[in-house]
């Protein structure tokens, strides 16, 4: 574990803040839920908690189904990263922090459909180099709350998306989405 030299008390009801700089470099905001864990050198963790985590396999699989079926790359995202890839570029993306740009469509609760020359286009990673020429991208919904994002991407200059992808994208997000309240 990574020391940072600050120190906190706790209060008299247990509480204890994390710091401003840990709270940002984590991107954890006010309401965000924390799981708490321990392990047996009796160290408490703190772990920014994702529901979309939960499905971790599941989503896995069906970003491999996906996929299989469509030849394009799919990705499906929390709030903060990439939780599962397939496809021609699970090394480029592969749980890679999201882009804020992404961030802040799957906030706005976006549907974005997109060519890499389109103003809506939408960096995906924050080191993402412009290599894709196509996106799709639907927003997960569990419970009113956005908690994610279904993305499909081509590299081929020569595939053109159309709303095929798009809804191709808003129904997997939406099952991935009830799948979650169940």
């Amino acid at each position: 574990m990574k020391a940072t030299g600050i120190v906190r008390r706790i209060d008299d009801l247990g509480r204890v803040v994390v710091p401003k700089e840990i709270r940002r470099t984590l991107r954890i905001r006010e309401g965000d839920p924390l799981e708490i864990f321990t392990d047996r050198e009796g160290e408490i963790i703190l772990k920014k908690y994702s529901p979309i985590g939960e499905l971790g396999q599941f989503a896995k699989q069906y970003s491999e189904a996906l996929a299989q079926t469509t030849g394009h790359i799919i990705a499906i995202a929390d709030k903060d990263m990439i939780i599962a890839v397939s496809g021609p570029a699970k090394k480029d993306l592969g749980t890679k922090n999201i882009s804020r740009d992404l961030e802040e469509v799957i906030n706005e609760r976006e549907n974005v459909l997109a060519s890499k020359d389109d103003k809506n286009f939408v960096n995906i990673v924050n080191d993402d180099e412009g290599e894709y020429s196509y996106q799709a991208i639907a927003p997960i919904i569990s419970e009113g709350d956005a908690i994610g994002a279904v993305i499909i991407l081509t590299k081929d200059p020569k595939v053109k998306f159309t709303d095929t992808e798009a809804k191709l994208a808003s129904t997997a997000a939406s099952f991935l989405g009830r799948q979650m309240e169940q």
